[in-house]
């Protein structure tokens, strides 16, 4: 028997936000070893373990490899022809009897860690052309992104932390040791802070948990879950009441300081003490090292997203930037300059339209749409609800919504009596369970990646493209040649429209509006010319060969000498990725507000801090609360099919505090049943003092005991599913986020 050569492929790691530069060994279709590229120009060599599972992703025997047809509770392999057909014939008459809102699509976590996603996901959602749009982003990230649109002028224009050059870094709400990052884009983040400290730098950790990175940290202060705004609050009265308040050189580019200033009187530290649970001494300290530091930065993540003034705590976080002289500085807190597909380098320097938010509003409860979707809050509720424009037909596309949005059993109820439900995506799990056609893309080995999203939010300008590893089954479609198929269903041209057409064509529209963009380095151009300097390619490299060539680094077509100017051809030569540099002070040239300049005191959010005033007038009563958290070893819930990343002991725990648990007669490892508003589950208990009196933590992703799912693994670990205890009624205003953080529960042994 002959054995098969090995080879060695350096790839990214497209699991989480780290982008960690992975060595693969394969022999033929088989992985033989994965581990951490020493040579990266990123991450040098680090890894954490879910690296590793992406051998066993590409093997598991329940990843869907051929699309499938549901026929009652039956399921069945078809070919793709047939698939796309069956598409073809549920979903035409839905879009001709109701509309186009009648279909409604809902996008997960796992797009933004793939280029075809990233970029033909828009594209199948321009061609369905329907106002019922959502995505995990609501149940995540969307209060920062309203904020800093709001801010400095796009969504992703995030002021980054320059976590390898501070001398003091205030975190809040974030476990970056455990997500490396998380719009923070920073592998090996213990080695980093230890580096911080080892240069004599400071570290403080807000959380109502003592998480990884509160224990690497100088200092830990418990905070009474989703009060994060009245803290932050009080930071900035203390600056503004002692006279620390030094922009520097950002003075000339702010609008609403004053009235920044105005705000700020209300929130004494010993006024928000009490509600916050942080001494007012401990609040005044705090201010005054951030004012004194030589470098700082402030920095909020899921925990000050996920609660009800989530877009006042992420605008509070770069407010204090501002206060102190730190935003845009070295050490402090900067923009990064990607090397493709930012808005921030596009058009013209300095200013642009800015961000329009709420111009539309969903059907049932009239919540605001943001940046083009709806809040996921809302899906079940567009669903249930019948009258015009109600929503019949449902395309997921890599999401897993049951688990990880709130009132999950509601939204479980409202996918079962939807007319048609079409889900692209490599598991039958507790969504895709409910549909009727499952589309499944390739391994993520089988594709090219390229952080697209992630190096808009790096903590160092880089870029790493890494071509697929394994070719895909002959006759299995890319990812994106799936997406383009279904653009043409929903637009009329058939299941039999060719994808390959229906990509020049997207490619010839980029194409032509960049040259017709003021300020771009193609502007001008012939179209024709530069569609032909980009053969051979197809799909997802071509359009990012042109967004790469015309980016801040990129050749711009020019033709000069090999080397200059950033291509994929560069990046294919440079397998460890390119190292652009460190980010740099990059205002006002960054900003593409109307005024041209950071707007401190947004109007939406200025009339927002009234709610804030009066919460901090009529706070609950004392109440038993829940949070979420993440875990190094899980990021979403498929990954709980995978034996790496399930084995040895259970995560799936409830962490209680010893007071509570004596008070409520809880035992360590025996069960307890939590109960909300909105439902119940139960859990194994972990009694720890690294959680707060009066709060109690259970993971987010699981809950895998739904009948009608092919996930052997995980249903051997099925978990709580933290989403039947979260309600969909509660939301932040301004984003259309879900409050996750701050449920209030009732906790009891289980069958008490």
């Amino acid at each position: 028997m002959m054995t098969q050569p090995t080879a060695t492929h350096y790839t990214t790691c497209p699991l989480c936000e780290a982008t960690c530069g992975l060595e693969v060994q394969t022999a033929g279709r088989e992985i033989v070893s994965i581990r951490g590229d020493r040579d990266d120009v990123f991450s040098q060599g680090y890894i954490c373990p879910k690296a590793a599972a992406l051998k066993e992703l590409d093997a598991d025997p329940d990843r869907l490899r051929a699309p499938m047809i549901r026929e009652g509770e039956q399921w069945r392999s078809v070919s793709w022809d047939e698939a796309f057909a069956e598409v073809e014939r549920r979903l035409t008459p839905i879009l001709e009897q109701h509309g186009r809102d009648a279909v409604a699509a809902y996008a997960g976590n796992p797009n933004v860690h793939n280029l075809a996603g990233l970029l033909y996901t828009p594209a199948f959602l321009h061609a369905l052309a329907s106002r019922n749009v959502f995505s995990a982003s609501t149940v995540d990230q969307m209060p920062k992104q309203v904020s800093a649109g709001l801010m400095f002028g796009t969504m992703l224009s995030i002021p980054i932390p320059d976590v390898d050059r501070t001398s003091y870094l205030l975190i809040l709400g974030a476990n970056p040791l455990v997500s490396n990052g998380s719009l923070m884009t920073a592998p090996n983040m213990r080695d980093r802070i230890r580096r911080l400290r080892a240069r004599g730098g400071r570290v403080v950790v807000v959380d109502p948990r003592r998480t990884r990175t509160a224990e690497e940290a100088d200092e830990h202060l418990f905070i009474q879950p989703g009060t994060d705004a009245f803290f932050l609050f009080a930071l900035a009265h203390t600056l503004f009441a002692e006279g620390l308040v030094r922009p520097g050189r950002l003075g000339e580019h702010l609008n609403g300081l004053d009235e920044v200033e105005h705000l700020a009187r209300a929130f004494a530290p010993e006024v928000v003490a009490p509600v916050c649970r942080i001494a007012p001494d401990a609040i005044r300290r705090i201010a005054r090292e951030l004012a004194a530091a030589e470098s700082a930065a402030v920095y909020g993540r899921i925990g000050t997203c996920t609660q009800e003034f989530g877009t006042l705590a992420s605008w509070l976080v770069d407010v204090l930037n501002v206060l102190t002289g730190n935003l845009d500085r070295a050490g402090g807190a900067l923009f990064p300059r990607a090397a493709a597909g930012a808005r921030n380098t596009e058009g013209t320097p300095g200013r642009g339209a800015g961000v329009r938010l709420g111009l539309r509003h969903s059907r049932v409860r009239g919540l605001p749409a943001v940046y083009g979707e709806l809040p996921v809050v809302a899906l079940a509720e567009e669903i249930l609800t019948p009258g015009d424009g109600q929503i019949r037909a449902l395309v997921t596309i890599a999401g897993n919504p049951v688990l990880s949005t709130p009132n999950s059993g509601q939204l479980a109820q409202a996918l079962g009596q939807l007319d048609f439900m079409l889900s692209v995506d490599v598991y039958l799990n507790e969504t895709t369970r409910h549909a009727h056609v499952i589309l499944p893309p390739p391994s993520p080995l089988e594709r090219g990646h390229y952080d697209l999203a992630f190096y808009q939010l790096s903590v160092r300008n880089i870029a790493r493209y890494s071509p697929a590893i394994f070719s895909a089954a002959a006759g299995h479609p890319q990812e994106w040649e799936i997406l383009l198929r279904l653009a043409g269903i929903v637009s009329g041209q058939g299941a039999a429209a060719d994808p390959v057409a229906l990509d020049d064509v997207m490619a010839q529209q980029l194409i032509r509006r960049e040259t017709k963009r003021e300020g771009s380095r193609v502007a001008g151009r012939d179209p024709a010319e530069l569609l032909a300097a980009l053969a051979p390619q197809r799909g997802p490299e071509r359009l990012l060969d042109f967004m790469l060539r015309t980016g801040p680094y990129g050749d711009g077509f020019a033709g000069g000498p090999e080397g200059q100017g950033l291509t994929l051809a560069a990046l294919e030569a440079a397998p460890h990725g390119r190292d652009l540099g460190p980010l740099q002070p990059r205002i006002p040239e960054v900003l593409r507000t109307p005024s041209g300049k950071i707007e401190l005191a947004p109007p939406a959010i200025v009339a927002d801090v009234a709610r804030l005033q009066g919460a901090l007038a009529a706070r609950p009563a004392e109440q038993l609360v829940l949070i979420g958290r993440r875990e190094l070893r899980s990021n979403n819930s498929w990954m709980h099919n995978l034996r790496t990343l399930t084995k040895g002991a259970e995560t799936c725990l409830l962490l209680v505090h010893p007071d509570d648990a004596r008070r409520l007669g809880l035992a360590d490892g025996a069960h307890a049943r939590v109960t909300s508003a909105s439902g119940c589950a139960e859990a194994p208990v972990r009694v720890t003092d690294a959680i707060m009196p009066g709060v109690v933590s259970l993971p987010h992703g699981w809950g895998h005991d739904a009948p009608g799912t092919q996930l052997r693994v995980a249903a051997d670990h099925p978990g709580a599913n933290v989403n039947a205890l979260t309600g969909e009624l509660a939301v932040d205003p301004l984003s259309g986020n879900a409050v996750l953080n701050g449920v209030a529960v009732t906790v009891a042994p289980a069958g008490a």
